[in-house]
């Protein structure tokens, strides 16, 4: 597999290499030992996948107590994915990077644990699949913002689905250090 450089220390851009003939296409979307060589040597305990409509904007989300690192790729359409870097005492704290994933590309994105993530789809349709290193306990969730001032993501579209869960969030600015995660 080929790592595409990140300016974001830890958020590891992959692109598997794939085997397409008449037939279709092949590549693995884990391994374990592979990954564990780059730097993603993770338990990963839960898996998950959601369908959106084109325009759903799902994010910024993160756990506080229990910060879950995310394998995340697109099996079917297209999305912008970021990645918002959170970890205290980071160099890039508050700072984004945001790619274009789909069913193409096939790229995958592990963000670590201390990142806020969301995505918004691109595609008529789009199912999105993630692996995380810790289960999701919702009293656990934070969020920030989708678009926050201060963080400035730029993202594709200008009016999106957002749910009503996540418009209550608050921009990073006003988020206390208790409020965001707390990785070891």
């Amino acid at each position: 597999m080929k790592i595409i450089d990140t300016k974001l220390a830890g958020l590891i851009l992959l692109e598997p290499k794939i085997f397409t003939d008449s037939r279709g296409c092949f590549f693995e979307t884990y391994h374990r030992p592979k990954y564990g060589e780059i730097g993603v040597d993770k338990n990963f305990v839960q898996d998950n996948l959601s369908r959106s409509v084109r325009g759903t904007l799902r994010g910024m989300h993160f756990q506080i107590q229990h910060p879950q690192g995310k394998l995340v790729q697109v099996l079917q359409g297209d999305v912008f994915d970021v990645a918002v870097d959170l970890r205290s005492g980071s160099p890039t704290f508050g700072q984004w990077e945001g790619f274009y994933l789909n069913d193409t590309n096939h790229r995958q994105l592990y963000i670590p644990e201390g990142f806020a993530h969301g995505f918004v789809a691109l595609s008529e349709s789009v199912l999105f699949h993630y692996k995380c290193t810790e289960i999701y306990r919702p009293e656990d969730e934070g969020g920030l913002l989708w678009n926050d001032p201060a963080v400035g993501i730029n993202w594709p579209i200008s009016h999106p689905i957002v749910s009503a869960k996540d418009l209550e969030f608050e921009s990073l600015n006003a988020l206390s250090a208790d409020a965001l995660p707390h990785v070891q």
